[in-house]
């Protein structure tokens, strides 16, 4: 049974690297929905059909491994491990900015795969919470700006206190069945008006 997380799409030019690397895939219950032999195709592959893992050679051939990388994280967000024959720290730091979460170098055995693979989504997961994370204190900042001039708008118009502004606030969020984000930016909005 295919579940959310073992969707893989390999990309390698080395037929029989690919073959091998599907086999060892499967045997450790993944699904691999495609399979390219360059970088171009890859890219394609991984926007049409969305998968939880991309597993691919650097070098191949119309796009190479890093520029196919580059342009998957453009338009997908989606864990990447990145193969090569040679392992260098040029290549190790091009694939970090491409934003490649595993990096391993052939030849490719079961033991190496699977703790990459594990490494791979688990900083994938980790990101993707943090991002969530500094997405709401980023609202959650931006929220408590509109209210504070908000309220300071209401303070100087009513002539009341900064407890009562925020109470006011407070209130018709709670009346309205809006957030107080809402409400803030409508008093904000309306002071414009005037």
């Amino acid at each position: 049974m295919e579940t959310q997380t073992n969707r893989v799409l390999i990309a390698e030019d080395n037929t029989k690297s690919r073959i091998f690397l599907k086999h060892q895939l499967e045997l450790m219950g993944y699904h691999v929905v495609a399979e390219a032999s360059n970088g171009q195709d890859a890219a394609s592959l991984a926007n049409e059909l969305k998968p939880n893992l991309v597993i691919m050679d650097i070098k191949m051939p119309v796009m190479d491994g890093i520029e196919a990388a580059k342009a998957i994280t453009a338009k997908l967000h989606v864990p990447i491990i990145l193969i090569t024959g040679l392992s260098s720290d040029e290549a190790a730091a091009k694939a970090i900015e491409a934003g490649v979460f595993s990096y391993l170098v052939k030849p490719i055995t079961k033991k190496q795969l699977e703790p990459a693979i594990k490494l791979a989504l688990a900083r994938y997961e980790q990101f993707e919470r943090l991002k969530t994370e500094v997405s709401t204190l980023k609202d959650a900042i931006e929220t408590r700006k509109l209210v504070e001039r908000a309220k300071g708008i209401l303070m100087k118009r009513c002539s009341i206190s900064e407890e009562d502004a925020f109470k006011l606030i407070q209130t018709h969020s709670q009346k309205e069945n809006k957030k107080m984000r809402d409400i803030a930016e409508n008093i904000i909005s309306a002071t414009k008006l005037i």
